[in-house]
């Protein structure tokens, strides 16, 4: 038995959040600590987006794997930045629509 419960990272594209919601909510009742992107209700600047960007790659470091939300295969930049940080860092990575990968 694990000392600590695994630590999943979500990753994906803000226009999946619902989807992002419902892995959050799956993982949590599975058992698992999970750190997902930060959300925003209005628009964000450069500036904000950039500090998101940089701290959902620290959540990744916190991370045990990654799981990326990527319904119909989609992947976007940021998302595609942050599997890259993953490869590099050894995470395991895995996608909800694996169809692509």
């Amino acid at each position: 038995m694990p000392d600590r419960p695994e630590i999943v990272c979500i990753c994906g594209s803000t226009r999946f959040m619902d989807e992002m919601r419902a892995v959050n909510r799956d993982l949590t009742f599975a058992g698992a600590i999970v750190v997902a992107p930060g959300e925003a209700d209005e628009s964000i600047t450069d500036e904000q987006k950039i500090e998101l960007d940089t701290l959902h790659l620290r959540k990744i470091d916190l991370a045990d794997r990654v799981l990326v939300v990527n319904p119909g295969g989609y992947i976007g930049e940021s998302t595609s930045r942050e599997i890259a940080y993953a490869h590099a860092t050894g995470k395991p990575i895995s996608f909800t629509d694996p169809s692509d990968q």
